[in-house]
């Protein structure tokens, strides 16, 4: 049977009996059981969900029954531990949890949601309880997690696993929102939260609580709450377990490879669509830089749902979810007037941000991670900015830059939808890039504040123009960007999509900035400014690499010269 890529779901048993596409981790598994206490974060879309369900069905006393059909094809089930299908579990999803109100009344719906999950644990796991503990929905849900614990511990029943994803989340839109005193209230000694968290805590002590692994995007909740749950083990920066979430690049091609087997596509297009994935969606390094960067896996399997079954690379690329982290950008940045404008100028232009590495290891509170400093950090765990050494975080991929891009022509005011319109049809006529690219600086350019080219450099005029260009001319085209090759790695290409009327175009762009202090050295106007040598010499090696690996490919090859806020001159390499 045919498998199926199930975007966006995160119901294991529904992916395995729905025949869906499945990268395997569950070698974690057994790792995670020398970890007591697991506290594993990492940002939205990245799979955390999927992964709290894998484990709510390995170690579900109740399931039981299922565990060959769930995981007979796995790693885990091939090699499974002694603690399979053990315990109790008790899955909790705090996202469920309404921040709105007071908080009152977050609390009532914190108990409301925590107490249905233990009701329905109870219930499930009825034949094991000689005497069910009595729940009230009512109820606050740490007394009822400690009459559960109590049981468990008097009858000596099987262990409770307690699993919470999105543990941040309700937190997160607090923060987000404003509602700083609600959040403080929220993280107090005496609150309901922390209490909870207590109660928690106290059952790994007495032994009716097996295990807790919780998930979630900010470590400042966990750690404003360290008094009430100071036993949490944090391996979001371990080594061991970099690659728990996110696909690698082996996983991407053998997912790439089983589909394209599944679904007959020609493999002569495979080379252009492992491409468009690499620039698009990978680029994460979370612990170290010296091993492979990961894919976010949630935004692999939006662009392959599209891609099964539309028989075509997407034109949209962006999966609209990724944007509405951009609230966060105004939040962090807002205690400090002009902060936002600066720091997205910043990555626009530069594409990176150096961090204090000693931040990013550190706890830290909630006003802490609003301080200018913690900025680069609080983005870190965001999943806007990625590791690119021990000194800088950068921009992970295309998705991200484009996205930072647009929020930049938004604090500026920058046109972009209203005014390009015949410069992109005729591009489709004539791809002259020339033209496309004087009426980029005539029409998005002449639009930029003064004090932008104080900051501009060829990072900045390669991206917004990418940016523009993939607006109006990705139904024909995709892009890469620094993509390398044996010589080097190339600013810009426009790649026709195999399946459209540019299918083999390729159009290789090297971009060079000049200051207007440092061409006003040359002496030379730029109407007579020519094509510097080393110049032709550098993109002729990308070109070569380009021809080897695609020996049919159409290529042209430019040279676009950015003179500060002067003007460019675009020289077409023969």
């Amino acid at each position: 049977m045919k498998k199926r890529v199930l975007y966006g779901n995160a119901n294991y048993e529904e992916i395995v009996r729905k025949h869906g596409y499945f990268v395997d981790k569950t070698v974690y598994i057994e790792r995670l059981e020398m970890v007591d206490n697991a506290v594993f974060l990492r940002p939205r879309r990245f799979g955390k969900s999927l992964w709290c369900r894998i484990l709510e069905c390995y170690y579900n006393i109740a399931q039981r029954d299922q565990f060959d059909e769930l995981f007979g094809q796995t790693y885990i089930g091939q090699h499974p531990t002694p603690l399979r299908n053990a315990f109790f579990v008790l899955h909790l999803d705090f996202s469920v949890v309404d921040p709105t109100g007071s908080l009152d009344e977050i609390e009532a719906s914190f108990n409301h949601h925590c107490n249905l999950k233990m009701q329905t644990m109870v219930g499930r796991c009825a034949a094991w309880f000689p005497e069910p503990p009595t729940l009230s929905v009512t109820d606050r849900a740490a007394g009822n997690l400690e009459t559960i614990l109590t049981t468990i511990e008097q009858q000596g029943l099987p262990a409770l696993y307690v699993i919470i994803d999105e543990y941040d989340n309700f937190a997160n839109q607090l923060i987000v929102a404003h509602k700083d005193h609600l959040y403080r209230q929220l993280t107090a000694d005496d609150s309901f939260l922390k209490t909870f968290f207590k109660t928690l805590k106290a059952g790994r002590k007495s032994g009716a609580l097996a295990n807790i692994f919780i998930t979630g995007v900010l470590p400042i909740t966990m750690d404003d709450l360290a008094s009430g749950f100071n036993i949490a083990t944090y391996l979001t920066l371990d080594p061991e377990f970099e690659y728990l979430l996110g696909f690698t690049q082996s996983e991407m091609e053998t997912l790439l490879d089983s589909i394209y087997a599944d679904y007959q596509f020609d493999p002569v297009t495979r080379g252009d669509v492992l491409t468009v994935l690499k620039q698009q969606y990978n680029g994460y390094h979370f612990v170290t830089t010296d091993g492979e960067t990961l894919y976010n896996s949630t935004i692999v399997l939006f662009f392959l749902d599209q891609f099964c079954r539309h028989k075509q690379i997407p034109e949209y690329l962006i999966d609209m979810n990724l944007k509405t982290d951009l609230s966060w950008v105004k939040r962090i940045t807002s205690a400090y007037p002009g902060s936002t404008e600066e720091f997205v100028d910043h990555l626009t232009t530069a594409n990176r941000i150096g961090y204090d590495r000693q931040f990013l290891i550190a706890k830290f509170n909630m006003a802490q991670f609003f301080e200018k400093g913690f900025f680069p950090i609080s983005f870190f765990y965001l999943g806007m900015l990625t590791k690119q050494d021990d000194f800088f975080l950068t921009l992970p991929n295309l998705n991200m830059r484009q996205i930072f891009v647009e929020y930049f022509n938004e604090l500026h005011h920058v046109d972009v939808s209203t005014r390009y319109t015949e410069m992109m049809r005729q591009f489709t006529q004539d791809l002259d890039v020339a033209a496309l690219f004087a009426g980029y600086w005539e029409q998005y350019v002449a639009q930029l504040p003064d004090a932008i080219f104080q900051q501009v450099n060829e990072n900045f005029y390669r991206t917004t123009f990418y940016e523009l260009c993939s607006r109006y001319l990705s139904k024909w085209f995709t892009w890469n960007v620094e993509r390398s090759y044996p010589q080097g790695r190339s600013d810009l290409e426009f790649v026709g999509k195999y399946h459209e009327r540019f299918a083999g175009v390729r159009i290789v762009i090297e971009f060079k900035y000049y200051s207007n202090a440092e061409f006003a050295k040359l002496k030379t106007p730029l109407a007579e400014f020519r094509l510097q040598p080393a110049d032709t010499e550098q993109i002729a090696g990308y070109v070569a690499g380009l021809r080897q690996e695609y020996p049919e490919a159409r290529v042209t090859q430019y040279v676009i010269y950015c003179i500060g806020n002067q003007g460019g001159r675009v020289f077409a390499v023969r």
